[in-house]
């Protein structure tokens, strides 16, 4: 099976989703996620002047970062990314369309499932990793189910009402990568706020993971 670029190692399993982010506080908000420890950023496609917003976190963060968009739905936004110089496309669905864009530029996949079929459609398709959404509906105990039945390889996340109360029932079912959302940004926060929601989410991963 093809596969799109294997999901790198990151220091945590912690994906900042930035939906409503502004171009004007793009790099001030991505350089306090990235100093908390947070070293993925994703700004959903429905905020203002995504691609903007994306291409300046790109350059103001380190080669290292793992910057990219989020509800990601056709080849052509797959095209506006890949021209940002994002590395990370997530959806909200599995699209082959999609997929195969997105294999052509190597990027890293992270389309959203919520069943059995779906998952195993986006393996099929080389996901680098399966985004389970909305997790809060599906809960632990759903995801363990399905976890239960895909291959051991596959990288497991979890989206969509998830904040970092949530990371150790999680962690027993199986996902080793998080989606923080409104737990983390909302449209008019400060970056102090969200800041200091950052490091929070940080301790808590290194909680729930033992890292020192």
């Amino acid at each position: 099976m093809t596969q799109t670029a294997p999901f790198p190692k990151l220091e945590r399993g912690l994906v900042a989703i930035l939906r409503g982010l502004k171009p004007s506080e793009a790099v001030a908000i991505g350089q306090a996620i990235f100093g908390a420890g947070i070293e993925a950023i994703e700004v959903p496609l429905n905020s203002p002047e995504p691609f903007a917003s994306l291409a300046s976190i790109v350059e103001a963060l380190p080669p290292t970062a793992l910057v990219g968009a989020g509800t990601v739905l056709t080849a052509a936004d797959v095209d506006g990314l890949h021209k940002a110089g994002g590395r990370l496309l997530v959806s909200p669905n599995i699209d082959a369309e999609v997929m195969g864009r997105a294999m052509q530029y190597g990027m890293v996949t992270m389309p959203g499932v919520f069943t059995p079929t779906e998952a195993f459609q986006a393996i099929r398709l080389g996901a680098s990793a399966l985004k389970f959404f909305p997790a809060s509906v599906l809960g632990a105990a759903g995801i363990s189910a399905m976890r239960a039945v895909l291959p051991a390889n596959v990288l497991v996340g979890a989206v969509g009402g998830v904040s970092d109360k949530d990371f150790a029932g999680y962690k027993a079912a199986g996902v080793s990568v998080f989606g923080l959302g409104s737990s983390l940004f909302k449209p008019g926060m400060s970056v102090d706020e969200v800041a200091a929601r950052a490091k929070a989410a940080v301790q808590a991963w290194d909680a729930a993971f033992g890292v020192a």
